[in-house]
């Protein structure tokens, strides 16, 4: 795929979330439920829930299969996974819908979300709540001790969101042919040219190759305190200049000399394992560990953290405020939320999510679970992913997305 190809693909996402600025901003309140949870579970029986998200995974896209088993199996719940490219286009269909009036019969029940989507949906009054505090597991969370469980790239999610997993930024490379692999966006820019072809990013606007954009202008930038406020109160060509320099330098020494990109992570970790790179990048710090068990990448992989930290955030669950079926939507947020999900999501050999529940909210027996009793030596210690970076504001996100396609994508 080429970088024109994923510009005519996004162009009318882009477009379509400017369009929602016209729309009041009007959440829905919860008092169409009922206020006693069991009462909620019994209205969720026998309702079909359509959760729309990423399914560019396998891994991902089997474990949500595993759900709709235990969904169906315990809550009567028949849950439909509607598998997305892109977040992006989940929003516009919202959007579509509230446009032509539909209040109460939207297609998307359930939306897996976060960053500037979630920020134009909320914006906009697209999402239904607050409800997570209503969802008996989510104080396993311990929201008052973990303070991201309800903030999203800066935002306070206020209810409208139920937290699912974890994610920070995690390097690997391949030990058999990288002795020292570069610690910080500088020394990458030096290794590219040392090593050409053997590195590159996802194509924005993939949610990898926009945090790529996000990590390395944390680097770069002069300040950047910056970044925690909205891009419209600074003059964002002179904040990202120092980005779109540290880019032009580092293009023609990329795979395909920048002239094409992967589509997404798990192309990336394709090319890892077919041996065209020899270092790459990803989201969840499990999957270097999960895919050398899974014989996807070489015995050798490492993992690793740039020795200033990489950016990290939470991901989450947000019901769109036109949902048919509110009710199975907040049972299915609820499960994702328990024990038993949740230690399921993060074995590396089901997936490798890792947790946002808090081990001191759970019994001894639920925290046995938890305990992964492997020693993969691709799989960092959870001690090394203790350096953490904030999100930026998610204007910054849109923003940078737009000048990449903006600078980058050229028939």
């Amino acid at each position: 795929m080429t970088p024109s190809d994923l510009a005519r693909r996004a162009l009318p996402l882009l477009l379509a979330i400017p369009l929602a600025l016209s729309f009041p901003a009007a959440a829905t309140a919860e008092t169409s439920l009922p206020e006693d949870w069991d009462a909620i579970e019994t209205q969720a029986r026998g309702q079909t829930v359509y959760w729309n998200a990423w399914g560019g995974d396998a891994a991902v896209n089997r474990y949500i299969g595993w759900v709709a088993e235990r969904m169906a199996e315990r809550h009567g719940v028949e849950v439909v996974h509607v598998k997305l490219d892109d977040t992006a286009a989940a929003v516009s269909r919202v959007i579509a819908e509230k446009s032509a009036g539909n209040v109460d019969d939207g297609a998307i029940d359930l939306v897996w979300i976060n960053g500037e989507n979630f920020a134009a949906m909320q914006r906009n009054g697209l999402l239904f709540g607050p409800f997570a505090q209503r969802l008996p597991h989510f104080a396993l969370t311990a929201p008052d001790d973990n303070p991201e469980m309800r903030t999203d790239f800066t935002l306070p999610t206020e209810g409208f969101e139920a937290p699912w997993g974890k994610a920070q930024l995690t390097f690997y490379y391949d030990a058999e042919r990288v002795e020292a692999p570069p610690r910080d966006m500088r020394a990458l820019l030096d290794w590219a040219k040392a090593h050409p072809g053997r590195f590159t990013y996802p194509l924005v606007p993939d949610f990898l190759g926009s945090t790529f954009l996000k990590q390395a202008l944390l680097e770069l930038v002069e300040d950047p305190t910056v970044l925690a406020e909205p891009a419209s109160d600074h003059e964002v060509a002179t904040v990202t200049a120092p980005l779109w320099d540290y880019l032009d330098a580092l293009h023609p020494h990329l795979w395909r000399q920048g002239r094409h990109f992967p589509a997404s992570g798990p192309e990336l970790k394709q090319l890892m394992g077919d041996g065209e790179l020899s270092l790459a990048f990803t989201f969840n710090p499990a999957e270097p560990a999960a895919a050398v068990a899974d014989h996807q990448l070489p015995p050798g992989t490492r993992s690793y953290v740039l020795d200033g930290g990489t950016l990290g955030n939470v991901h989450f669950v947000a019901i769109p405020f036109n949902a048919r079926r509110k009710a199975g939507a907040m049972v299915l947020a609820n499960f994702l939320l328990s024990p038993e999900a949740q230690a399921r999501k993060q074995d590396i050999a089901v997936w490798g999510d890792p947790t946002v529940l808090d081990m001191d909210r759970l019994s001894a027996e639920q925290r046995e679970a938890f305990d992964r009793g492997d020693a993969n030596p691709a799989r960092l210690p959870p001690e090394a992913l203790e350096k953490l970076l904030p999100e930026p504001h998610p204007s910054w996100m849109e923003a940078l997305e737009a000048a990449w396609i903006a600078r980058y994508a050229k028939g």
